[in-house]
């Protein structure tokens, strides 16, 4: 007997839930689904292995000094984790992602919207960009068509990404300890026959990088991913725990694959090191770069759909499967990465690179110093639930966002990035403790504007 279309439709819908893990994308990570230090610890230090952060140490090294490569790093791991452990630490005690965090931590439900749309965007299109990059290497260095790698790869990482966190958590046991030897018995043949001592203290042989533009390479190439840190913290059980494992993630990537990169364009003149990397390892090296790529990678994807989750229920008042979105996103990505249009747009995400740091610096702000809106999230963190309603608009939020975006894109000195965030952190704090951003109306958990008072005047956000 055929189905009716109501039937049909609800079968379809019920097929759509039921598509991988929804990994509490529009709710608080619940304290005994968090994880333990370990795992955590191996999802942070997978973050840190990449061929593109030898590629990027060998750049710098060409044009530094070790010695200034090493002040260089410095500099950048120092600003990363500062900003990793402010956001990163909010996503823990909440444990919300950034786009859901956002609701009550400096924008209200449409502002978070705007957002989700923001890093979804950004994420998915360095999801495609480093798809691409990933299939021209393999190609260029087993043979085989550039799309059909792309193909591949983008496949495999929406798999993953699709069955959520746990899963995404047993891929890192694997690959983090595969990639690290691989790479350190690589590396170690590369530098076998020079001088360590003479690697060290050698010139560098290239035009000279000033420490600013190599900081801001550095703390400016991982800045979207210390503003949605939470995503991953929101995992955590203790705030030490966050400190201790981001701390680990940045020695790794910083000083030790990147310095290393330095010692390795200080060897050859040249920032293209990662066919050294990859040459002394045969078919095992390239498969385990894949691994370590989609170990990557997969956080582009996954914070993209919880972005887009967020933004469905507020602008449309839907609540999309993460794993559905992710599927959509993923077939998205590895298909325009395969045809070749995502290196198109990397200017453009890019400048989406600099409008996302402010977002990081109005939620550090809200959540640490101002303090006004929070308050409904410290009512009912032990509870384990959202709170009833939010704000609906905080209009000043997002002049202070505009604002900060134009100080990181337009002014030449110092750090886009880290411009663009502090302006955003500065200007909230001082505006919010004068009592001078205000929220306009307020809406309900199920997206229905409730006539509070609110709803028909301004609440005070910093005022007594």
């Amino acid at each position: 007997m055929p189905m009716d279309k109501n039937t049909a439709a609800e079968s379809a819908q019920a097929a759509t839930r039921a598509v991988g893990s929804d990994d509490y994308a529009l709710s608080r990570v619940p304290r005994d689904k968090r994880l333990g230090f370990w795992t955590m610890l191996l999802q942070w230090l997978a973050q840190s292995g990449s061929i593109s952060q030898f590629t990027l140490g060998a750049t710098i090294g060409v044009g530094m000094t070790f010695g200034d490569a090493f002040l260089a790093f410095t500099l950048g791991a120092v600003i990363l984790e500062v900003v990793i452990f402010a956001i990163g630490l909010a996503g823990m005690r909440e444990g919300l992602a950034t786009p859901l965090l956002t609701r009550w931590a400096g924008f209200g439900r449409n502002g978070s919207a705007l957002v989700s749309l923001v890093i979804s965007v950004s994420l998915v299109g360095w999801f495609g960009v480093q798809n691409t990059i990933f299939g021209d290497s393999v190609s260029a260095l087993v043979g085989g068509p550039s799309w059909l790698w792309c193909t591949a790869a983008g496949v495999g990482i929406t798999v993953l990404v699709i069955f959520g966190f746990k899963y995404m958590a047993v891929f890192a046991k694997i690959v983090t300890p595969l990639f690290f030897a691989m790479v350190a018995w690589s590396v170690t043949d590369a530098l076998s026959d020079h001088s360590f001592s003479e690697l060290i203290h050698s010139p560098a042989p290239g035009e000279t990088i000033p420490l600013a533009v190599a900081a801001t390479a550095i703390a400016g190439g991982f800045m979207t991913g210390a503003i949605v840190s939470p995503e991953m913290t929101r995992y955590n059980r203790k705030g030490s725990h966050v400190f201790l494992q981001s701390a680990s993630s940045m020695i790794l990537s910083e000083y030790i694959v990147g310095l290393t990169g330095v010692l390795l364009g200080h060897m050859v003149g040249s920032g293209q090191v990662s066919q050294i990397v990859l040459s002394t390892s045969g078919v095992f090296g390239v498969l385990v770069v894949l691994m370590s790529t989609a170990k990557i990678n997969d956080w582009n994807l996954y914070g993209s759909s919880l972005g887009v989750v967020n933004f469905f229920q507020v602008v449309f008042g839907k609540r999309v499967h993460r794993g559905a979105v992710t599927i959509v996103l993923g077939i998205a990505g590895t298909l325009l990465s395969a045809v070749g249009m995502m290196t198109h747009f990397t200017d453009f995400l890019s400048v989406l690179g600099v409008a996302i740091p402010p977002v990081g610096g109005i939620i550090v702000a809200e959540y640490w110093v101002v303090r006004r809106m929070r308050a409904p999230l410290d009512a009912t963190r032990d509870a384990q639930t959202l709170p009833a309603t939010s704000p609906t608009w905080v209009p000043m939020s997002l002049v202070i966002w505009a604002v900060a975006f134009c100080v990181g894109k337009f002014y030449d000195g110092g750090i886009p990035a880290l411009n663009s965030l502090l302006t955003a952190f500065v200007l909230y704090c001082v505006l919010g403790l004068a009592g001078w951003i205000r929220t306009y109306g307020t809406t309900a958990l199920d997206d229905t504007t409730e006539p509070t008072p609110a709803a028909s005047g301004t609440a005070t956000v910093g005022a007594p």
